[in-house]
């Protein structure tokens, strides 16, 4: 696996165990009513589709291997451009339905240690 591909992954990894963090032990409830978790929680997710962005610009076929990889990167998008239309009730869905797939994905990529 390439250096930069590892980076990417490496910066995948951090942000999605950060919010997995944020939220662990909290409903939907206590995130709406708390902005800072709300922005912070956004930001893993930019950061993530960002990353992987990257990554399949830097190696397409390594970014294959994490599940919907495009959708992430259309929600990173999302966050960033139309920050007026998001809707907590889909943030909080993905915090619970979709992020523990992508750090499973993910650590097992890096742990990997080499190109799939």
């Amino acid at each position: 696996m390439r250096l930069e591909a590892r980076k990417y992954l490496y910066d995948i990894q951090e942000s999605a165990g950060l919010a997995a963090q944020f939220t662990a032990g909290r409903d939907f409830a206590e995130y709406q009513r708390n902005p800072m978790l709300r922005l912070a929680v956004e930001r893993a997710f930019a950061i993530i589709g960002e990353a992987l962005s990257q990554l399949a610009r830097v190696d397409s076929d390594l970014a294959s291997h994490i599940t919907c990889f495009r959708s992430i990167v259309a929600f990173r998008n999302i966050l960033v451009h139309a920050y007026a239309q998001i809707d907590d009730r889909i943030v909080w869905d993905i915090v619970q339905s979709k992020l523990p797939l992508l750090i499973r994905e993910v650590d097992a990529l890096m742990g990997s240690g080499e190109h799939l």
